[in-house]
């Protein structure tokens, strides 16, 4: 083998390491990402099935029932309404007109079942997907 055909043959080896390392973080990542929607994305979607997803809105006024720890309540962006059921302690800042953030399963009943809420203590940390949801719907009362 000639230099040339070493530094070939080097630098092939080096990009198809790359290529082999590129290719196994994706495909552990791609188990790890979570995709965020607002009730009306959701429930328009028909893909989403099984998947772990993100869900935001308000929680509605009068909808919250607490059976120790078994939650339901509803949240809205204005548009659509969406039940979650949450087994577990809520935050202490969940409370009903709060905007909250939901992570879980979309239930074959049309149910979302979190694993995990979120609960917002101002309008300064609501996600930027939220913000500009409850804008479009004419709902938002932020700066």
């Amino acid at each position: 083998m000639t230099r040339k055909q070493k530094r070939l043959a080097l630098i092939l080896g080096l990009l198809l390491v790359l290529g082999v390392a590129t290719a196994l973080i994706l495909s552990a990542l791609r188990n790890q990402i979570v995709f965020f929607f607002s009730p009306s994305e959701l429930l328009t979607r028909g893909d989403v099935a099984g998947q772990s997803i993100r869900v935001g809105g308000l929680v509605e006024t009068g909808t919250w029932v607490k059976e120790g720890e078994n939650n339901t309540f509803t949240i809205t962006d204005g548009d659509k309404d969406l039940k979650i059921a949450f087994t577990g302690i809520l935050p202490d800042l969940f409370r009903e007109g709060q905007g909250i953030i939901a992570e879980g399963k979309l239930g074959s009943d049309g149910t979302f079942v979190a694993t995990n809420v979120l609960a917002k203590h101002d309008e300064k940390y609501i996600p930027k997907e939220i913000e500009d949801t409850l804008k479009q719907e004419g709902h938002w009362q932020g700066q």
